[in-house]
Order: structure tokens, then sequence, then C-alpha cells
């Protein structure tokens, strides 16, 4: 949660800074933004080729595990769809495209700022952090009332990283284990899914 928070913090200076001006102009020209995503895209990469725990889980984990983070996907595409039409007018599409970043923040925001608007960017930013946030503080609640799955299913892409120690106490080692398995399949989609519902 503090790791949240230090973003959510970096977030609002950074627009405060653009807000007043603080900034030289050739940090907003976009370039800067395209590269510092380059560079999240391998890191991400790198990491989770160097977990081998991860590569051995998915070797031995059952084929059903797999319904878990396409589930996650369908009922994350079913609720940014019901709360569409409240969201003014908004198109489908980018509703669709903020819930697209599963609580990946770091990177569904930087992609769908650059791909589409920083307000929209923006939007994702927050819509994830909350998604993470309300996974860390509501774990209890989501596995008494939605069973062993609940937060691995709120947490999204953050169930393999920020999140995993709160289910795993909540929901248990087995569950831990597909909770990372989920987070890196959604992890993975990221990346793919914001690009081909802006593209």
């Amino acid at each position: 949660m503090k790791g949240s928070l230090i973003i959510l913090g970096f977030f609002l200076a950074g627009c405060l800074s653009g807000r007043l001006d603080l900034l030289p102009g050739w940090l907003a020209d976009g370039a800067l933004a395209s590269y510092a995503l380059y560079a999240l895209l391998f890191l991400v990469g790198m990491s989770m080729g160097f977990d081998t725990r991860s590569w051995r889980i998915l070797r031995e984990l059952h084929v059903k595990v797999l319904l878990v983070p396409l589930f996650v996907m369908a009922g994350t595409f079913a609720g940014a769809a019901a709360i569409w039409p409240f969201l003014g007018d908004m198109p489908l599409r980018h509703a669709l495209g903020v819930g697209a970043g599963f609580g990946y923040y770091s990177l569904s925001s930087i992609m769908i700022s650059k791909m589409v608007s920083p307000v929209l960017g923006s939007v994702a930013l927050l819509s994830n952090i909350i998604r993470e946030l309300t996974t860390l503080l509501a774990a209890p609640l989501l596995a008494r009332h939605f069973g062993k799955l609940g937060p691995v299913a709120a947490g999204g892409a953050t169930s393999m990283d920020t999140c995993l120690p709160i289910i795993v106490r909540f929901s248990g080692e087995r569950y831990g284990i597909i909770a990372v398995f989920s987070g890196m399949f959604l992890t993975v989609a990221v990346p793919l899914l914001v690009t081909f519902i802006f593209s």
C-alpha cells in the first residue's frame, strides 16, 4: 500500500508541476514517456524471465487454473461495460481500455496517455490504483463473501506482487500460487489488450 501511495504522490506532483509550468518544455514532448514505457516493458519482461519459480509454477499447474485470469478479464470487461453508461460521453472503448489495465497502473496509464490522451491515462492510473487499494483493504471481506479466489480476482495483475501477501494471508498458500499465475498472465495481457483496444 505504501508503494501505491508513493506512485499516487508522484502522479500528483507531476500534475502540479505541469499545471504550474515548473518543468522544462522538452519533458512534455512525449518522447521521454515513450522511452520510459520501453524501459518499463523491458524490466517487466526481464523480471518475469528471471523468476524461475513462476515458470516452474506454470508447468505444474493444472489447465483449469488458466480459467482464473480469463474469468478475471471477462469480469473486468463486464464491470467496465456495466459502469460505462454512467460515465457521460466517454466511449465504451475508453472504458474497456481503462479496465484492461487490470490494476497494472504504471504500464497501462503510460500506454493510454501516449495512445489516447493524458486525461484518460490519468483516469487509468487512478482507476487501477483504486483497484489495488481496494484489494489490499478489503481482502478479508472478499475472501469471506466471494470465496478464496475473490482477492485474486480483485487484485488483477497486482495479485502476483503487491497484493500477494494479503492474498496468501486470507486465502491461503494454495491460492497464492494461483495468484502468481493469474497476475503473470494479466501482466502479459495488459500491453497486448490496451494496444488492441486503442489501435
